[in-house]
């Protein structure tokens, strides 16, 4: 047999696999390092990879329609539709996930395979209906389904992880293979809407969400059990692990001060969410307006990656002081952008919240890890996640009632930053004196 004639075009498709092989070895390897793959920490890992790509899509298919020609602001009717869809799911899921959890005592791993297997449905729909006004009542559901997700995500984590890992490596590694797979599928859905179509886009992202359910199906058994475990509170102060009058157990100040911090810093992306596409399409518009918001987006997104890696890399020996002084910088940012107004000023306020936010829930949850006694854990990180989406909807509200007048609304956020943190540290500083020693495991 005459061997194959060597060219550049073979040579080059040879190189691609192997770095290709090469690649996907090291990224399974990550995602089983330290325990990962004994544990189920690993398919959890895919599961939120998976739903993060998911999510990515459904975005990128939002963004072709009437939802962003909402925010030029004149037709009330496609306002108010926006503002629904966008978000009334955080403040749905808030009231009924949380105390769901609490009785769910089994069914963890077919409760995330049916938020995955909801939304591939929907996606569906909205594949068939995208150019009607169906598309809004199944956008909604998708995006309460992703919220559903996020606390039973929260919830199931302490179930897989690893005796030599902490939860804020557990959760930076889930955040960083999420954010990666969200990039990559942000460019195959981009391509695919371009070519094909936003129909074909949808499409892929039911076969996406599909391939998470199959994936979330496979965690391991021990997910399902919660023998041992307590409903904890997030709203009320008390010593941890001390019964409140709810019947739920206190996290203890500290928590509950870390809490309020982060929760001022998601309020802050809310705002930042839901003000930047209304202030971009309603001052600049058209093809320049969509590059600006881009900008936005993509100064969030790698905000919220270095807070993720430094999260991941160091570690956080005082976390107390590390989500204070955090919320000090988004304050100071979004003050710099008030007096010193500018689009450039704005993605720079996108970048500082992402960092802020990724790097303050991290230090929550190694705040949660040191005080918080192992059967309130499960408990702790579902309802926290709920209090943070409530602050996201209160920040995105606050954005709506704002003039599109830049530094104004920036002025608004810096103030608002400044005040909940004051109350917060005044708050804490009350109570502290008689909290005891905490009682989990160090961070």
């Amino acid at each position: 047999m005459v061997p194959s004639k060597i060219t550049v075009t073979r040579v080059a498709a040879a190189r691609t696999r192997q770095l290709t092989s090469t690649a996907v070895r090291r990224i399974n390897a990550a995602s089983r390092a330290d325990g990962a793959g004994e544990t189920g920490l690993t398919r959890l890992i895919w599961t939120h990879a998976l739903n993060c790509a998911g999510d990515t899509l459904i975005a990128i298919s939002l963004a072709g329609t009437l939802f962003f020609a909402a925010a030029t602001g004149e037709q009330r009717t496609n306002v108010a539709l926006y503002l629904i869809v966008t978000m009334a799911p955080f403040a749905i899921v808030a009231p009924i996930i949380g105390p769901a959890l609490d009785r769910l005592q089994r069914g963890r791993r077919w409760a995330l395979a049916s938020t995955m297997g909801g939304r591939a449905v929907l996606a569906w729909i909205m594949a068939a209906n995208y150019d009607n006004f169906a598309l809004y009542p199944a956008a909604f559901g998708a995006l309460v389904l992703a919220k559903a997700y996020g606390v039973l995500k929260g919830a199931v984590v302490p179930r897989v992880l690893p005796g030599e890992m902490t939860l804020v490596t557990a959760n930076a590694r889930l955040s960083i293979f999420g954010l990666l797979t969200g990039a990559v599928f942000a460019g195959v859905g981009f391509g695919v809407a371009s070519l094909l179509g936003f129909t074909w886009e949808l499409g892929l992202t039911a076969v996406v969400f599909v391939a998470a359910g199959a994936v979330a199906l496979s965690l391991p058994e021990h997910v399902d059990h919660s023998e041992g475990e307590l409903p904890a509170s997030v709203l009320t102060t008390g010593s941890p692990g001390s019964l409140t009058g709810s019947g739920r157990r206190s996290l203890g100040i500290r928590v509950i001060t870390a809490l309020r911090c982060v929760a001022t810093l998601r309020g802050l992306a809310g705002f930042l969410t839901i003000f930047s596409p209304f202030l971009v399409q309603g001052t600049i518009g058209g093809v320049e307006g969509t590059l600006v918001l881009a900008a936005i987006a993509g100064g969030a997104g790698l905000g919220s990656f270095i807070g993720t890696a430094i999260g991941a890399r160091a570690r956080l020996t005082n976390p107390d002081v590390v989500v204070l002084v955090l919320t000090g910088i988004a304050a100071v940012g979004c003050l710099v952008a008030a007096f010193a107004y500018s689009i450039a000023t704005v993605i720079a306020v996108a970048l500082v919240a992402g960092v802020t936010n990724a790097l303050g829930k991290h230090g929550l949850d190694a705040i949660i890890q040191r005080d918080v006694p192992e059967s309130l854990r499960s408990s702790a990180f579902a309802r926290s996640e709920t209090l943070l989406q409530i602050t996201w909807v209160f920040g995105g509200a606050i954005a709506i009632s704002l003039p599109l007048i830049g530094w104004i609304a920036f002025t608004v956020a810096a103030v608002l930053i400044v005040t909940a943190a004051t109350l917060t540290l005044i708050g804490s500083r009350k109570r502290r004196g008689g909290t005891p020693a905490p009682t989990g495991q160090p961070a």
